[in-house]
């Protein structure tokens, strides 16, 4: 930068435009004033002018700054006709703090700036109201002092305390003039206790201090936990400027007032203005909440030639800037000023509400309406979430792995949690320290799951998303003792049978229950994500397991099943004992007759979930997971057959006690009880339990892996033991047979899991094969359906055009292939590292949340364009859950993938990040 930079902008000449230079707040007053909003006079400090301040290691203003704003200070004279720090006519300037994105709250303000001793004197003169000008006074030494001088809010309290309990008053507005004045004087004195100087009274030294104090706190630890919080990003705001604008009051009398003001209700999205007022008060005393403020329909009744003005505003405001406003505005002696707007943050009930509205009302476009939403936002609408009302502390915190909100007793384990839950009715919280697919009959019966280890992507959070129930993972601050049917949280604890609620969408987890709000599914929404589905070039599916998932995915706009689990099916109570009977069969024969057994029940599974979703498509993947997975883990097995050998014992007891009965003198009535608890204790029925429990334990021995996500799953799976996959792929091909032979237009997709290379598909291909012409020759008629693969392995992508030769889909499983890209364990990166990592900018983002594009992402479209090029007809979705991620569907959009699919729950955040991502990518 030159000597000869502009550093200064006046309202009247600042592009409204650039909000990167003038920051929101002082572009936004430059086109109010430039549009004939009545705006104090003012002008605007560059957010250059900022960073070049902020890049000096003594913190000097670039030379030239102060010369532009006293020649700006001498242009307001002029037009106010009053004179900075002239006694007898002073000018007052507010100095706010205003970046390109808005962060309310987050910097500094400093108002009534240019009084001293003597231009209060003046103030008071010109006014006629001594009272004013004290409070002015002291209003300014406090926030001067606090945010340009680093004096600490309690200094000033007890001094304000001990003059208002000397007053007897329960308001500020209870203070008389000299209160005020002996509260200046004592601010005063605590200013120079606390910094070694006496107050600055030049007020040009008062202006240079406040700027450099303005600038200083876009780096202060509010400012960065915001922008770190929010992901603002140096290319979206970078620095601050400082708007120093002509001081108007809402403090002199009652004819004069304070407010802000929303043109439309931030939380429902009415078309109706709403806000707060004070009459005789200043800005903050509305947001500091000092006195209770009027909402601004009473304005009509008070002020009623006010009210209309603040009509006219807002309509001028919302047909300006087509969206909706959140305004400041005072009122001094009966003249309106607007001193700022910015656009509302609202809730995504408002929202959703104001864009289809507007579009009605043609104030902004289809395209403008879907834009204006953040996708995620949508989640408030979709999950009962806890009343906003409520004050209760949390007692721990995890991760929020799947949102909404639920409250039941703690249960802690997957059995008793069915038993209270599906069987009783009573609604459950599952506690667990971590959880397995075993546990999947637990998860459908209860209210919401908590586990004390686990991350984002763990079993606990994929299964409750998919299911959309409220989930809180790695809650590493609760310890569960199983056994003891326990946890412990700190200080505190709660047993099985105590009411504890969580809350998914913050990972917050309560002691008692708290009040929800349940989701609504508005007539907007649907309006909205309409439009959306006209836009969007992906189609967006659901990863749905069961016929109620199914039917949930359709209610939310889900056009086909994406990703099916069959593993899930296994694991319902009536299936786990026929899967566990075929993991220990020790003979062909055995296992052929558990798996014919759970054909029947695998094909009407399938055949539910085609007619639920048809005419769309349903993809079913064969089983995926090692299937060691079914079976309880050593430990629990081991400790099983030490109670049952124990129990053995005591029944080989009860046995020889009652062949002694006849040696005994013992009532017939006592023989009889007896007799009743012995044929209970069958031994033999004790001697199987163990037998079935030793070869469970041998089996899993067996089957035990070092690395089970790596070793014996999936297609792997599916070659060693090829009567599973036969089954499966039968079951799905008879299911098909029948709805084609009802009349039911279906389009069934089968899907390979793990593939490496094209000989595995080949292998499986066989089986589909075969399969086909048996279920042909029975039916009478081919079997509609497409065979495809995942694509999860390193491998598969670099080999993507071999295996576009026997798939005629590819469908991304992103969960493993960003563990094997990033040679990461998902639960021990997301607890152990991932968070530093992020904090520490190592990575920018979680991997297992937002798709890593230049890793992940590269082949992705890598394998996309080598088996494009092999297959033209190759259809390619992705179904991990950055699926239902509005960046990763960007990508995936760019990427030239003809689906996402997502957790039913998802569905219509993914509808609309779909939407904007065809916005986003469409032709100029």
């Amino acid at each position: 930068m030159t000597e000869t930079t502009k550093w200064v902008f006046a309202f009247d000449e600042g592009d409204g435009k650039n909000k990167k230079l003038l920051g929101g707040k002082g572009a936004n007053l430059c086109e109010m004033t430039q549009i004939g909003l009545n705006v104090p006079p003012g002008f605007v400090i560059t957010t250059d002018a900022c960073l070049a301040y902020l890049d000096q290691p003594d913190h000097h203003l670039p030379t030239g700054v102060m010369d532009q704003v006293r020649d700006q200070m001498a242009a307001l004279e002029r037009k106010t006709g009053k004179g900075f720090g002239n006694p007898d006519n002073p000018l007052l300037v507010s100095v706010r703090s205003g970046s390109a994105m808005s962060m309310p709250g987050m910097m500094d303000t400093i108002l009534n700036l240019g009084l001293n001793e003597e231009t209060l004197q003046g103030e008071i003169k010109a006014t006629g109201d001594d009272r004013f000008g004290y409070d002015s006074y002291r209003r300014f030494i406090q926030l001067f002092g606090k945010v340009a001088l680093g004096v600490p809010d309690e200094a000033f309290d007890h001094e304000f305390n001990i003059v208002k309990e000397a007053a007897h008053a329960k308001q500020d507005v209870d203070l008389s003039a000299a209160d005020l004045k002996e509260m200046s004087e004592r601010f005063l004195r605590v200013v120079e206790e606390q910094t070694g100087k006496p107050f600055p009274s030049d007020p040009m030294v008062q202006l240079e201090i406040a700027v450099k104090a303005v600038f200083n706190s876009w780096m202060g630890r509010r400012a960065v936990d915001y922008r770190k919080q929010f992901h603002i990003t140096p290319e979206m705001a970078n620095g601050t400027a400082v708007n120093i604008c002509t001081m108007v009051f809402g403090n002199r009398g009652n004819d004069s007032a304070t407010g802000v003001g929303f043109t439309r209700n931030p939380g429902t999205g009415e078309n109706k203005l709403y806000g707060e007022y004070l009459i005789n008060a200043q800005g903050e005393d509305v947001v500091a909440g000092i006195r209770t403020p009027k909402p601004l329909d009473r304005l009509t009744v008070e002020m009623p030639k006010m009210a209309e003005e603040l009509a006219e505003l807002r309509a001028k405001l919302e047909s300006h800037y087509r969206e909706v406003q959140d305004f400041e505005f005072t009122i001094e002696r009966g003249v309106l000023y607007c001193l700022q707007t910015r656009n509302g943050k609202m809730n995504a009930h408002g929202m959703v509400r104001t864009s289809v509205e507007m579009e009605q009302e043609g104030l902004i476009s289809k395209e403008q309406a879907l834009q204006r939403i953040d996708p995620v936002s949508l989640e408030q609408m979709l999950f009962p979430r806890l009343d906003p009302s409520s004050k209760v502390e949390a007692v721990a915190q995890g991760l929020p792995a799947s949102p909404g909100a639920a409250a039941g007793v703690a249960v802690f384990d997957a059995d008793r949690a069915h038993q209270l839950g599906h069987d009783l009715g009573q609604k459950v919280i599952l506690v667990r320290e971590e959880t397995k697919p075993e546990d999947i009959h637990g998860f459908f019966a209860s209210e919401g799951i908590l586990t004390a280890r686990g991350g984002k992507t763990s079993h606990a959070a994929v299964v409750a998303r998919g299911m959309g129930k409220p989930c809180v993972a790695g809650a590493e601050g609760i310890s569960v003792d199983v056994s003891r049917r326990e946890a412990i949280v700190g200080a505190t604890s709660f047993k099985e049978g105590d009411t504890i609620t969580i809350d998914g969408s913050s990972g917050r987890v309560y002691l008692g229950e708290i009040p929800t709000v349940e989701p609504d599914f508005t007539p907007e929404l649907s309006t909205l994500l309409q439009w959306a589905d006209e836009m969007a070039r992906l189609k967006v599916m659901a990863n749905a397991d069961t016929p109620e998932d199914a039917r949930n995915a359709r209610k939310y706009g889900a056009v086909g099943i994406g990703l099916a689990r069959t593993e899930r099916m296994f694991n319902a109570t009536d299936r786990l004992p026929l899967v566990i009977e075929m993991i220990v069969a020790e003979t062909p024969e055995q296992r052929d007759a558990a798996l014919e057994a759970l054909l029947p029940l695998q094909r009407q599974d399938f055949r539910e979930l085609f007619e639920v979703m048809a005419p769309n498509p349903v993809t079913i993947r064969l089983l995926d997971p090692p299937i060691h997975e079914f079976l309880p883990d050593e430990h629990q097995l081991e400790q099983d057959l030490a109670d049952l050998r124990a129990l053995a014992g005591a029944t080989r007891g009860m046995t020889a006690l009652a062949g002694s009965m006849g040696l005994l003198h013992t009532p017939e009535k006592a023989r009889d009880e007896f007799d009743a608890v012995r044929r209970v204790m069958d031994p033999m029925m004790v001697e199987e339990a163990i037998a079935k429990k030793e070869a469970m334990l041998r089996k899993v021995r067996a089957l035990h892996e070092t690395n089970p996500m790596l070793g014996h799953r999936g297609v792997r799976l599916g070659i060693s033991f090829p009567d599973i996959y036969k089954m499966q792929v039968r079951a799905i091909l008879e299911a098909a047979a029948e709805c084609a032979q009802a009349g039911i237009d279906i389009q069934p997709q089968i899907k390979v899991p793990q593939v490496c290379t094209v000989q595995e598909l080949k292998r499986v291909k066989a089986y589909v094969d075969e399969a086909h012409a048996e279920v042909q020759a029975k039916h009478g008629q081919p079997v509609k359906f497409k065979f495809g693969t995942m694509v999860e392995v390193v491998r598969a992508c670099m080999r993507a055009e071999s295996l576009a030769e026997e798939a005629e889909f590819f469908s991304f499983g992103t969960n493993d292939l960003t563990q094997a890209v990033f040679s990461f364990s998902r639960e021990d990166a997301e607890n152990k590292f991932l968070p530093l990592y992020n904090q520490s900018d190592v990575l920018h983002d979680n991997p297992f949340e937002v798709l890593d594009e230049k890793g992940v992402g590269k082949l992705m479209q890598l394998a996309v364009d080598w088996g494009r090029a092999a297959r033209k007809d190759l259809h390619v979705g992705i179904c991990g859950e950055h699926g239902g991620h509005p960046a990763s569907i960007a990508f995936c959009d760019q990427a030239g993938l003809d689906y996402v699919s997502c957790s039913g729950p998802r569905v219509p955040v993914a509808r609309l990040a779909a939407a904007q991502a065809a916005l986003k990518h469409r032709p100029q």
